[in-house]
């Protein structure tokens, strides 16, 4: 078995709750976010950049507010008009199932039959700052089938009261609910929006280039991450041309006092107490002539933030399928903005065609993933399951696989798509690229048709580069998000002409103003306000090319059901040939071919022969850039 390393490590993003209006309607989002009042259009683009991304953390935030109410709300309702023996008045088991299934949920009263019954422990400082909240929650659940207040604040954190009657009106239950999840998503948006500089987390040491070079360059503020790259300043990767001897090692270990991070028949990351990157770099080309030496770069997380409503649905009479998942029909904007419902009446998937999530990891007990999980691996820690403990892994498999159809949060694109959890990074959302090409390798090995890469920097890494070929080489599809700093320089692993390149675009089929965009752009797709499955058995509304990469990757695993027959560079030829224009007439930098088109990509699949006389995709890639001159 062939083992190539990486280079690298990802940051991830925070994943932001998507919410049901208890309180303030949803944002519409086919109405294009306008500059706020005074806000001077002729300003330096990259204050205009900031404001969007403010503005977009605050909707993403409102967004996850809203969420959040909509499940306790819904799960709430159903224990009320719940009339099976499991729910035993005489015992406060009820009411302890309720807060085990929602952690935020601090607080119950359950009132019914002249009773009242109470679960949880919130501190008697958090009890008596809610009093006033939970008497208006008492007065009013007598009067109104539903009563919700505003977020409140104690001791630097938030929760809201909230209270639903029973549809026969003898019961009803107010609920203490804790909104942390919004302050953690307001934190991992800044990050992800790079609105502030790229932090220094974990045991990484990180110095910034400019990309290309090794020309020091400092980042000061977040919109400085879209000229830099990074890497960890006292490691070094070097591609030998035979593995070494004990007795080579030892007089590195002498000489330079290193270590061997990770190794690879010849590949190795050394990393030294005395000696930094650059040192490192020139001493092994002057006196070991590797196959290549370079820095261990470090990658970044793409995705981003907004809000969302789903037009008017309807229905599968009209050729539409519309699921009954309860945040669908109001929130799922990004389905049927690319004909997917349309789509399903001609594949809804295979249970046989694996897509690997090469992230975080993946809630493995989320109950809109049940049964839709195959084996995976955590390359982080090896002696452990690849559970997420970040978020963002759990977000981009929901986009492809959450349950269809089952009365419970959010629909997928596929209905029986299999998603293969690959934990490559940490729990601070960092991890080095050897981790990721380690991951990329396993899921090949064990049988993924097509991965996923919601990440990127602007530095080409050889390494990173052996294993994305080992995977295409292999048959599988490899989909990968271009970035959202809003540049056009190209970004890695999605400019390597191997992988299909992502950008995002908004409900109003522009791109988004936050994607990356240049001419090795492929395809772009839904990527603002995604809701999706998120960790702690919840929902999350996150914008970012992260969130358009998955909608790809489902495309790719709906079309290798459709034509089990086509090869990898056939399956990306027919997403690109079916994708619909947008922008410029034919393929430009900021759409690629176009936005992806479900329908059409699986009709063009269902005609297609298994030889489509077309040049192969890393051909065309290459062509594409002689031809424009780079």
């Amino acid at each position: 078995m062939r083992r190539y390393a990486w280079i690298g490590v990802l940051f991830v993003f925070a994943v932001v709750l998507f919410a049901f209006p208890l309180l303030p309607p949803p944002l519409n989002p086919f109405h294009r976010t306008q500059p706020p009042a005074g806000h001077d259009e002729a300003q330096h683009p990259a204050v205009r950049e900031a404001t969007y991304k403010h503005q977009t953390v605050r909707r993403d935030m409102e967004a996850t507010e809203r969420l959040s109410r909509a499940q306790v709300a819904r799960d709430i309702r159903n224990f009320l008009n719940d009339k099976s023996p499991t729910r035993n008045a005489s015992t406060n088991q009820p009411l302890n199932n309720l807060l085990r299934a929602h952690p935020e949920i601090l607080y119950l009263e359950w009132s019914h039959s002249g009773r009242k019954q109470t679960a949880g422990k919130p501190s008697a400082d958090l009890m008596s700052k809610a009093k006033p909240y939970l008497d208006k929650a008492r007065s009013d659940s007598n009067k109104e089938a539903r009563f919700s207040t505003p977020v409140f604040p104690v001791a630097g954190k938030s929760y809201f009261v909230m209270s639903e009657r029973s549809s026969s009106a003898k019961e009803h239950i107010i609920a203490l609910v804790s909104t942390d999840v919004i302050q953690a998503v307001e934190r991992h948006q800044r990050r992800n929006m790079r609105l502030i500089p790229y932090p220094a987390e974990g045991r990484y040491r990180i110095e910034s280039v400019v990309p290309g070079t090794h020309t020091d360059t400092t980042v000061r503020t977040g919109e400085d991450n879209g000229n830099a790259s990074h890497y960890a300043v006292d490691e070094i990767v070097v591609k030998f041309r035979e593995p070494l001897t004990q007795k080579q090692l030892l007089q590195l270990r002498k000489e330079l006092d290193l270590t061997v991070v990770k190794h690879t028949r010849n590949i190795y990351v050394f990393r030294s107490k005395k000696h930094q990157t650059m040192h490192l770099k020139a001493y092994f080309l002057e006196k070991w002539h590797p196959v290549f030496v370079e820095p261990h770069y470090l990658y970044l997380t793409n995705d981003l933030p907004t809000s969302g409503i789903r037009p008017n649905a309807t229905n599968e009479e009209n050729g539409v399928i519309v699921p009954n998942d309860t945040l669908y029909a109001e929130y799922q904007w990004n389905l049927p903005d690319i004909s997917t419902e349309i789509g399903w009446q001609i594949s809804k998937g295979s249970k046989d065609i694996i897509v690997a999530v090469v992230d975080t990891g993946v809630q493995s007990d989320h109950p809109d993933l049940k049964g839709r999980l195959v084996p995976g691996t955590n390359i982080v820690n090896p002696s452990a399951a690849p559970e997420d403990d970040v978020g963002h892994g759990t977000h981009v498999a929901g986009i492809i696989a959450a349950d269809v159809n089952n009365n419970e949060g959010v629909a997928g694109m596929t209905w029986y798509t299999k998603v293969m959890p690959v934990k490559v990074l940490d729990s601070s959302g960092a991890g080095s690229t050897y981790s990721v090409a380690e991951g990329i390798i396993w899921a090949t090995d064990h049988g993924a048709h097509v991965i996923n890469m919601s990440l990127g920097n602007y530095a080409q890494a050889d390494f990173l580069h052996d294993a994305i070929k080992y995977a295409y080489e292999h048959g599988v599809v490899l989909v990968a998000a271009s970035g959202n700093d809003n540049t056009e320089r190209p970004g890695y692993p999605a400019a390597y002409p191997e992988v299909l390149a992502v950008s995002a675009t908004d409900p109003n089929e522009a791109r988004a103003e936050y994607s990356n965009y240049g001419d090795y752009i492929d395809v772009a797709a839904p990527g603002s306000s995604i809701p999706s499955t998120y960790p702690g058995s919840r929902y999350a509304a996150l914008s970012g090319t992260s969130m358009a990469s998955p909608h790809v990757a489902a495309l790719a695993s709906l079309v290798r059901a459709a034509n089990p027959g086509l090869s990898n560079e056939e399956v990306m030829d027919v997403m690109r040939r079916s994708a619909k224009d947008l922008g410029k007439s034919g393929k430009d930098i900021e759409f690629g071919y176009g936005m992806i088109d479900v329908r059409s990509a699986l009709q063009t699949a269902n005609g297609a022969q298994t030889s489509l006389q077309l040049f192969p995709q890393r051909v065309r890639k290459e062509l594409e850039r002689l031809n424009a001159g780079h």
